[in-house]
């Protein structure tokens, strides 16, 4: 069983990795590329008893699907090699501020109920990924910053956990959402605030 699991953090990591390189070019198949990371990730995470991050995969694998609508309705707006942009609607910072903040507290008491290894620390980086992932479909620049700040939180986690594999994973998503955040700042076109 050790094997399988080793191998299918390896195809996580690979995946991963052509995961964030089409995200930093904000190219559609990123999100296929997406649905097959998120259910290995998922595999891998519910084999090691870290349920928040397994069922946050599970939520990446549908999020993957939203995202594709998505941007495939806003890559008919900006020229070639353009990257939509939207601004985060004040409404949506503080919903966002809301749903991450009694999400955090709500998985906290779950997962420690669960016997995860580090449950605040996987329910802060889970929540922010979660955020992160709508912020991403609807394409905010900020959402760059939740994830440098949950890449560095699950890295921990993995490495805690010995997820080794896995936590060379969010290293490299760590550099690439610093990267990402730069390229779409320089590349990026707003489009018109939705109603």
């Amino acid at each position: 069983m050790e094997t399988i699991i080793q191998a299918i953090e390896i195809f996580a990591l690979v995946t991963g990795i052509i995961y964030v390189v089409l995200e930093i070019l904000q190219k559609n198949t990123m999100w296929v590329v997406g649905i097959l990371t998120g259910a290995a990730c998922a595999f891998e995470f519910a084999v090691t008893h870290v349920w928040a991050s397994m069922a946050l995969n599970l939520y990446y694998v549908v999020m993957s699907v939203v995202g594709l609508i998505q941007w495939k309705k806003a890559s008919g707006q900006v020229a070639e090699g353009e990257i939509h942009l939207q601004k985060v609607p004040l409404k949506t910072g503080i919903l966002s501020a809301v749903v991450f903040t009694a999400g955090s507290a709500v998985m906290t008491s779950i997962l420690m109920a669960t016997g995860d290894p580090a449950p605040f620390l996987d329910a802060v980086a889970v929540m922010l990924s979660v955020v992160g992932t709508w912020w991403l479909a609807q394409s905010y620049l900020q959402q760059w910053f939740l994830w440098i700040v949950a890449d560095i939180l699950t890295t921990t986690l993995c490495l805690t956990t010995g997820q080794y594999w896995m936590a060379a994973l969010y290293l490299i998503y760590i550099g690439s959402a610093v990267y990402g955040y730069f390229h779409w700042k320089s590349k990026g076109k707003y489009l018109p605030l939705k109603d």
